[in-house]
């Protein structure tokens, strides 16, 4: 039995590669230098973590102290408590974020009327331009016990002022609220570009058959939008352990009655660096942060390549 070859191309050796292609690399220096300059040398502090720091001897200089600072992570008391807000939120977050950005994007894209749909596209999309600092000072300016708009109506129809930043159980409705209202119109342009490279024959098809507008919607859109729906979905949950700094701490103000409720890992590390100067403590917080992050994303991306490895990440 003859045996079977297979005509592989030789191999090209990296730097006739890197001489033939020198324009291409040269267009993408400046990327690879923004990186490795902001992303991975900044990596080489998380032994930060590990470490007593003194300024006197600087990040590298610094005597060693083993795993100390994590255990007065642990015996803190708050590590538990800020991990299941940043969970928990950040679930809230993605379930409820597909379900308006998708939702959006496709009512978007029925509307018949063009310069309707701009007009509310941008209108939309306007929330997302404004900052964390403006949002929390409008929201403060409304909600306010003494001067609120929010209460001056509510007196003036008779009714008692609520006094919302002293009502720790009403801050998971507004935390959500607030963030569905930032996101919703940025997070639905994706959806919406996914809509429009859908082939049309298809719609024209369905349309032939009598298929009315939502089974439309039903059976080819919302099917179609999966795979996208898939990637955004991973990459949202690579960081289901990170919080959004400037939204639990913009907006909460620095209530300490709120922090039950409101404090997530992000607020925690700064709180603990601005409050008590420790920075072993805080470093070491920000790499169990990234450790659980890294961990969460492998997994899901591990689940999601066994059952379609088409929606997998990598």
């Amino acid at each position: 039995m003859a045996n079977k070859t297979t005509n592989k191309p030789p191999k090209t050796p990296f730097l006739k590669t890197a001489r033939k292609h020198w324009m291409l690399l040269l267009m993408l220096a400046p990327a690879v230098i923004y990186v490795l300059v902001f992303s991975y040398i900044p990596m080489t502090g998380i032994v930060l973590a590990f470490k007593n720091y003194q300024y006197s001897g600087g990040i590298y200089g610094s005597p060693w102290n083993g795993l100390s600072n994590f255990k007065a992570l642990l015996t803190a008391g708050k590590l538990w408590q800020v991990t299941r807000n940043t969970f928990l939120y950040n679930v809230a977050f993605i379930f409820l974020g597909v379900i308006f950005e998708m939702g959006s994007a496709i009512l978007l894209n029925e509307l018949l009327s063009k310069i309707f749909k701009k007009i509310t596209q941008s209108l939309m999309f306007l929330p997302y331009f404004i900052s964390w600092v403006v949002a929390g000072a409008i929201m403060y300016n409304i909600f306010n016990y003494e001067r609120g708009v929010f209460n001056h109506i509510l007196n003036a129809f008779g009714a008692g002022s609520f006094d919302l930043y002293n009502t720790p159980d009403a801050w998971p409705f507004v935390i959500i609220f607030l963030k569905l209202w930032k996101q919703t119109g940025y997070g639905s342009i994706v959806y919406l570009a996914a809509i429009t490279g859908l082939d049309q024959e298809m719609f024209e098809a369905a349309s032939i058959d009598g298929a009315s507008a939502w089974q439309k919607i039903r059976y080819l859109t919302i099917p179609s939008l999966v795979p996208t729906m898939m990637i955004l979905v991973l990459m949202a949950i690579g960081n289901i352990f990170r919080g959004d700094f400037g939204l639990f701490y913009q907006t909460v103000r620095s209530s300490a009655l709120l922090e039950p409720s409101t404090n997530v890992i992000d607020t925690y590390v700064f709180r603990l660096l601005i409050d008590n100067g420790n920075i072993g403590v805080s470093a070491a917080a920000g790499l169990y942060q990234s450790v659980l992050c890294f961990i969460t994303i492998n997994i899901c991306n591990t689940l999601v390549k066994r059952a379609n490895p088409d929606y997998a990440l990598y």
